[in-house]
């Protein structure tokens, strides 16, 4: 088998955005390093189930509702 396969395991901190953070082990940094994350499963929507924008009908609905007041015909 060959050698030095295998990344380099090491400990690190995580700080979450709410500044809570834990240690695991990985292969990003080095020793002791800190990852500070800008997104993570507490503030983010995705994983929050936070706010989403409802499409209110359809792609013609949303033309009307728009352009709803003009007209091509001659008065």
């Amino acid at each position: 088998m060959k050698a030095d396969l295998h990344p380099d395991y090491h400990m690190i901190t995580v700080k979450m955005t709410d500044g809570t953070e834990f240690q695991t082990r990985s292969t990003w940094g080095s020793e002791n390093d800190t990852m500070t994350l800008e997104i993570d499963p507490t503030s983010h929507p995705a994983w929050t189930g936070g706010t989403q924008r409802l499409q209110e009908g359809g792609r013609v609905a949303q033309f009307n509702k728009r352009f709803g007041g003009l007209s091509l015909k001659k008065k």
